[in-house]
């Protein structure tokens, strides 16, 4: 027996844009349709369209004025039944395959149209970030948790790896999108009771909800931007043509939502050898002039270029 006829296949593209600002990871958003931030986002017509990323592109500067450098994609959300987030965020029936795209940008200059923005990452999922005093956060999320898993083992378990919730856990900054399925699954974030239709029968844990299902996409784009930074130097494109060591670790910082340890970082940095001084001086810092380096680029004989290691604080 078929369905009704609107329930046909919709194609989207959606993009990531990331970069930094006043030593925060931002990325670009526009005004959704159920007034949420959402990330820019359009349709792909295969009539009209001859790429995705072509698509892709003229979208972004048609919704945000911005013109997008180098993208990578992210991955194909497309699975049946993808309403856990919701995929669409108006009443329509028709599958939603979306298209997603990662985007680094040095410049987070203001956004030349009038609803679009730049919203700090860490404010979207605060419990991403390691460094800031959140013991009230980490109190509700652990309850939350906890009254959600029950007596149930496995639930247990799952939730005290992703998040680190004993001294026998590490908590790996990589795994972002598992920790905001798992909050989602458990009901702990406002987009699960959006989705379902109901008010919260508990409080949701902070954090700026986003239409649709894209803070599952953008949960998507961080935790392979974080994975990106140890064995690549996807740093540097968030970073201006010259900077000092401080604010290298600030970016990288930023982006992996760790304290790290000053020297090991900086010697890490040194054993990469991407970095090579200007033998210019910044006295941006207020104090005493830090020494200004530039990214040497690729080897242009192997094409080799390593991540830098993120020595966090213990």
């Amino acid at each position: 027996m078929t369905g009704p006829t609107d329930q046909g296949v919709r194609i989207g593209l959606s993009v990531v844009v990331m970069a930094l600002k006043d030593r925060r990871a931002v990325v670009l958003t526009t005004q959704g349709e159920d007034g949420a931030r959402a990330l820019p986002f359009g349709p792909f017509d295969p009539a009209r369209d001859r790429t995705f990323e072509r698509a892709l592109r003229d979208f972004v500067t048609d919704q945000t004025g911005f013109r997008l450098g180098f993208v990578e994609q992210l991955y194909t959300f497309g699975d049946a039944g993808r309403a856990t987030p919701r995929a669409t965020p108006a009443a329509d029936r028709r599958r939603e395959v979306s298209v997603g795209y990662l985007a680094l940008t040095p410049d987070a200059a203001e956004a030349p149209t009038h609803d679009a923005r730049w919203d700090a990452v860490l404010d979207i999922f605060p419990w991403e970030d390691r460094r800031a005093d959140v013991s009230r956060l980490h109190a509700a999320l652990a309850e939350g948790l906890d009254r959600w898993a029950g007596d149930d083992a496995q639930r247990q378990a799952r939730a005290r790896a992703l998040f680190a919730l004993t001294p026998d856990h590490r908590w790996n900054e990589e795994r972002v999108l598992e920790r905001y399925e798992l909050l989602y699954e458990a009901r702990l974030v406002a987009e699960a009771w959006r989705d379902i239709g109901e008010p919260p029968a508990v409080a949701p844990l902070p954090g700026m909800t986003m239409a649709s299902d894209h803070r599952r996409i953008l949960a998507t784009g961080l935790g392979r931007l974080r994975s990106k930074l140890k064995y690549r130097p996807v740093l540097f494109d968030l970073t201006p043509d010259v900077f000092t060591l401080s604010n290298l670790q600030a970016a990288a910082e930023a982006v992996s939502g760790l304290t790290l340890h000053k020297q090991n970082f900086r010697r890490g940095v040194e054993r990469t050898g991407l970095v090579e001084p200007t033998g210019q001086l910044s006295s941006a810092t207020g104090g005493r002039p830090a020494e200004l380096f530039r990214f040497k680029g690729v080897d242009p004989q192997t094409g080799a270029a390593p991540g830098l290691s993120l020595p966090a604080q213990r």
